[in-house]
């Protein structure tokens, strides 16, 4: 059963608190009819995957202005888009934007599919990101459930199973409070509220607008949820690399495989 009076009281504060950010409609310009951008929605999803809001806000401006449509990004070159990609890191998301620019750009005119099963079945679109983009670029009543969302939704219920043992559950939780009127707004509403609110470490109860139904609140164990399983220990590994420099200053530098570490990018031979 959905509650839809926690939703209405999210979107409430969402409508006067919500993040600007260059890939977002404001909530007063989407209700006076503005709609996103799916071209921009998708790009700023494959972005901020691993990534943070404020390393990304410049790369997708430049890319956006480089690239306005995905039309123009399936134009583009690989090793232009993986130069403007270069330190936003995790480049295995770069491949996979260019193969899916050229998968919507030839396969579906230039549209992209407005359903999170269709969406998945574009290259590096997976579950978060299909559900994202249905619900933010086309309001259907996805459940989005990233790391900001899995705190809220295990400090709200007071859930205290391990991550990523908790997900389902969590997931649950999320699809109980999705309204079917503006699910975009709803989805991005939940996610500032973990990014501003309901952070990591101290979060702010006092001005949060779900304090009171909040049940970790009340029992006081907000600040040690999500709880989460530990990780196993990464083993160290070791390499060489080869740094070469011909008499006129040029330096020897080799394309990296595509897959593993920093695939596809030059650097150092090693």
């Amino acid at each position: 059963m959905r509650d839809t009076k926690l939703s209405a009281e999210l979107l409430d504060w969402y409508d006067r608190h919500a993040r600007q950010m260059p890939w977002r409609v404001p909530p007063d310009a989407k209700q006076a009819g503005v709609r996103p951008d799916p071209y921009a929605v998708w790009l700023s999803e494959v972005m901020l995957q691993q990534t943070t809001v404020a390393a990304v806000k410049s790369y997708f401006e430049r890319f956006t202005a480089l690239w306005p449509t995905v039309t123009d990004l399936a134009a583009a070159e690989d090793a232009q888009v993986m130069g403007e990609w270069a330190g936003l890191g995790y480049y295995a998301r770069a491949r996979n934007l260019l193969k899916c620019a050229r998968v919507v750009a030839s396969d579906h005119d230039s549209q992209f599919p407005g359903t999170a099963a269709e969406l998945q079945k574009l290259p590096g679109i997976g579950p978060y990101t299909a559900a994202a983009i249905s619900a933010i670029a086309f309001d259907q009543p996805s459940v989005v459930v990233d790391g900001n969302v899995e705190r809220v939704m295990a400090r709200l219920h007071d859930i205290h199973t391990p991550l990523p043992a908790a997900k389902p559950e969590l997931t649950e939780a999320a699809a109980t409070l999705t309204p079917p009127q503006r699910p975009g707004d709803y989805a991005q509403a939940v996610m500032d509220l973990g990014a501003t609110i309901c952070t990591p470490r101290a979060p702010a109860c006092g001005i949060c607008p779900w304090r009171t139904p909040c049940i970790a609140r009340k029992n006081g164990t907000q600040a040690e949820l999500p709880k989460k399983t530990p990780k196993k220990a990464k083993p160290t590994r070791l390499g060489i690399a080869y740094v070469a420099r011909r008499a006129d200053g040029a330096w020897l530098l080799e394309r990296r495989p595509d897959s593993g570490l920093l695939g596809g990018m030059l650097g150092w031979p090693g």
